[in-house]
């Protein structure tokens, strides 16, 4: 999968699915609701294509910026949050939970592009770990049958590299022997392409992970501290970070413990079931640009900050972890 193949408009592409499903979808009321939603969709994604940064420049205008990307989503997740629509597309169908996705993908759009464009952006099957699997001794002397093992993650800012692993071998009488040419071409993404003793693999390392959740409960800020711990023992420089509309969490958890280097709640308000949500009585918080600015700036501080660190450089300055 190249660059090109990328599509970061996770929403608009999961609603395009909708549209063209040849067997769900089908029905009046459904073609006719998303209809509607598309029309919103068409106007939130224009507005947002037309409004250009932040930057990785820091402008006195990047607040109010901010804000009107804010209030653009705020409009289109009160439109989409309708209950019709919430009872028609549920939870499993990912057309609500791929907003802030997207939402992402703006946000960071013009920052990201400042790094030029081979930077990473949006939706990535990312790098998680690295092992090899030869069938037996023999072949391990020929390549190494390296795989990677990857993970999903609903926004990453990072890098696409590309390896090759070779196995050393010893130098015989006639070399044309060993480097006869195998090519096998990758089906997908994740293959890997073998030239003789050589094997080339692609792959995504994320500096920045976003994960983006509806509500936030303890058996999800455990999963999430655990693949913060995965990331960060293969890349110490990258962030982890988690947000959500609403938190389900009681005082008695204690944040300091899990791995994730922040957590942001963007309505500021504790989780409600949904059926709940559209009650006469129920008040729904606004989506706060602060929240979103602090979001910002963290991540925009640390793409254009120096990693140096290590322990020369520590002991200069007499403390060797970096606060």
């Amino acid at each position: 999968m190249s660059k090109t193949d990328r599509n970061p408009l996770v929403h608009g592409s999961n609603l395009e699915q909708k549209e063209n499903h040849r067997k769900k979808y089908r029905d009046v009321e459904s073609r006719k609701f998303l209809q509607e939603i598309r029309t919103e969709y068409d106007k939130w994604r224009l507005a947002n294509v037309e409004l250009v940064g932040p930057t990785s420049i820091p402008t006195e205008n990047d607040d109010e910026i901010i804000v009107q990307r804010v209030e653009l989503l705020s409009s289109y997740k009160d439109f989409l949050d309708q209950k019709h629509y919430a009872e028609k597309f549920d939870s499993r169908s990912n057309l609500h939970s791929s907003v802030l996705e997207e939402f992402l993908y703006y946000l960071f759009r013009d920052l990201a592009k400042d790094f030029g464009e081979n930077a990473l952006i949006g939706k990535s099957h990312t790098f998680k770990d690295i092992f090899f699997v030869p069938p037996k001794y023999s072949e391990m002397l020929k390549r190494p049958y390296a795989r990677i093992e990857k993970k999903d993650h609903d926004f990453v800012i990072g890098a696409t590299i590309e390896a090759s692993f070779e196995a050393v071998m010893q130098p015989e009488e006639n070399p044309s022997e060993i480097l006869t040419i195998v090519k096998e071409e990758p089906e997908n993404y994740s293959e890997v392409t073998v030239t003789g003793n050589t094997e080339t693999h692609i792959f995504d390392i994320p500096v920045i992970v976003i994960e983006c959740k509806t509500y936030l409960d303890k058996t999800m800020l455990e999963s999430s501290s655990r693949a913060a711990e995965d990331l960060k023992a293969r890349n110490p420089n990258s962030l982890y970070i988690v947000m959500m509309e609403w938190i389900k969490l009681t005082s008695d958890v204690n944040l300091r413990k899990y791995k994730i280097d922040q957590i942001y709640v963007l309505r500021q308000q504790k989780n409600t079931d949904r059926e709940f949500r559209y009650e006469e009585n129920y008040f729904k918080s606004p989506i706060n640009s602060t929240v979103v600015q602090h979001l910002f700036y963290k991540i925009r501080n640390h793409l254009t900050m120096d990693w140096a660190g290590g322990i020369e450089y520590g002991i200069k300055r007499g403390w060797l972890i970096e606060e």
